[in-house]
């Protein structure tokens, strides 16, 4: 086994509503789900009965314009507090607000109802745009969750800075901002070396800080919602389009946890493999 000082946590990000815009965080409880509080509410498409997400843009882009945050800060053995939500028009509820799906349906103009668990055998649509180096073309797919869960997959998406930049560099007019991602950790390399450094990553652990270990399962390949219009972020493809030419269309890492307890920005982070 090699243990290696790879960087420290640059920044934290939690959402409390999936494909809603998220809270930024200065440290936060890691349990077996992922961040606590991450994914802990999400819109349900009455009509078709799926998880409604920013993945298929063509119904659902503008959950980019919402921004969810927890009316207090969650606590671990403790019921999920009622959940903020700030409209595109600058008004906010709450998940608590008399008739709070039928004001968020309003604003979407789609039929939807916020939940706080997940059905059984939850799913989601996701189009695929036509990018060169994308696994399919101009078609909208069917993903299923984890059971019980919101995720697209694993619990804790990790991405450094280090590929951030050398996206930057590969595509100098784009605008690589870590929240296009929706990582839930950015990681600042103790290296200076500007390229896809976490791809090497997978199949070892991560150890953050006294306690958190987390499982390096696989890669993450990007989807269309990285292109897409959020805050003062622009709508972009070329985005995408990068990120397949240079990277397979991976950016980052998914991970699950083995370990939980308290990280904070500024931890050190260690990279444990197999000799």
């Amino acid at each position: 086994m090699t243990r290696q000082l790879i960087g420290s946590i640059e920044a934290l990000w939690r959402y409390p509503v999936k494909s809603m815009l998220g809270e930024k965080l200065q440290d936060s409880a890691v349990t077996p789900h992922g961040l606590l509080g991450d994914r802990a509410y999400a819109l349900l498409d009455v009509n078709s009965g799926k998880i409604a997400s920013a993945k298929n843009p063509k119904k659902w882009a503008k959950l980019l314009d919402f921004q969810a945050a927890f009316t207090e800060p969650p606590q671990e053995n403790e019921a999920i507090p009622p959940v903020k939500i700030v409209l595109p028009d600058g008004n906010s509820i709450t998940n608590e607000t008399p008739e709070a799906s039928k004001i968020l349906s309003t604003s979407l103009e789609q039929t939807v109802e916020i939940l706080s668990s997940a059905p059984e055998a939850a799913s989601l649509e996701q189009y695929w745009p036509l990018v060169e180096g994308t696994m399919h073309q101009d078609v909208v797919t069917q993903l299923f969750m984890p059971p019980g869960t919101f995720f697209d997959s694993c619990p804790i998406h990790v991405i450094t800075t280090a590929t951030l930049a050398r996206l930057q560099e590969l595509y100098p007019e784009g605008q690589f901002d870590p929240r296009r991602f929706r990582p839930n950790l950015v990681i600042e390399p103790s290296a200076d070396e500007i390229d896809f450094l976490e791809d090497d990553w997978v199949r070892g652990t991560l150890a953050i800080g006294n306690a958190v270990r987390l499982s390096i399962d696989t890669v993450c390949p990007r989807c269309v919602v990285i292109t897409l219009a959020q805050a003062d972020l622009p709508k972009d493809l070329d985005i995408l389009r990068t990120t397949a030419r240079y990277n397979e269309v991976v950016a980052g890492i998914r991970t699950s946890v083995m370990q939980g307890g308290t990280i904070h920005c500024n931890d050190p982070i260690w990279l444990e493999k197999a000799a």
